[in-house]
């Protein structure tokens, strides 16, 4: 998308200044807050296409922001974290985060990743479909997943994996076949599709479907339709 829109929630101001100058570099347009109470104000006052959430902040932390943030809006979150924990990391992805760089990062990384989070970010109307697939449906435009018409509460990252999946129903799908869809990067962490496969698969076994999701050992993944598994 053109001159995207990017909110900035980092309460060290170097840093702060440091992302606002490679956005504008980039081409994206910086919005700033210092803390998480002003982060949530600035989300709502300006609709922000991406946001760069550091997770250490005063008032709220970046926890809850996320959490506020995910109960109106899919809009992408990478995350700045000091934590090089992988359970900090884990925790952030479960949480509704898209992606997330480690302090220090790189300034390129940083903007790379941002730029896949654009990319696959939600498309034109015209793009949207209904899928169906048995007991399952998919309402893209309206980022609804039911089974047997019982609403399944997916994070945007698990929506679009179904999507792909659906969407190659019967045929294999590669990790990096799906890290291109689903996250914009083919080259990124093939742990993180594996991550993200066993959340959906926990969500669909709820529902009653979780036998949906094949592993095919060496290859990737593939989707069996709904009502045959």
């Amino acid at each position: 998308m053109p001159n995207p829109t990017v909110l900035v929630v980092e309460d060290d101001p170097d840093i702060r200044e440091l992302v606002l100058a490679l956005l504008r570099r980039a081409g994206m347009n910086g919005i700033e807050a210092a803390d998480g109470r002003e982060g949530i104000r600035g989300f709502f006052d300006s609709r922000p296409d991406a946001l760069v959430l550091d997770l250490s902040l005063p008032e709220l932390d970046g926890w809850q922001v996320l959490e506020r943030i995910r109960e109106v809006s899919e809009v992408p979150v990478l995350l700045l974290t000091a934590e090089s924990e992988q359970a900090q990391k884990v925790k952030g992805l479960r949480d509704g985060a898209d992606d997330y760089v480690t302090k220090p990062f790189g300034h390129e990384e940083l903007i790379a990743r941002l730029e896949a989070l654009l990319r696959r970010s939600p498309g034109r109307p015209g793009e949207l479909e209904v899928l169906n697939d048995g007991s399952l449906t998919v309402d893209e435009a309206q980022r609804l997943v039911t089974v047997a018409d019982a609403e399944v509460r997916l994070t945007p990252t698990e929506f679009r994996l179904l999507v792909a999946l659906l969407r190659n129903r019967g045929q294999v799908i590669t990790q990096q076949q799906l890290l291109e869809s689903v996250w914009g990067n083919e080259s990124g962490d093939a742990k993180q599709v594996r991550l993200y496969v066993s959340y959906l698969r926990k969500k669909l076994d709820d529902a009653g479907i979780g036998e949906c999701i094949e592993t095919i050992r060496g290859f990737g993944y593939r989707w069996r339709q709904a009502s045959d598994a």
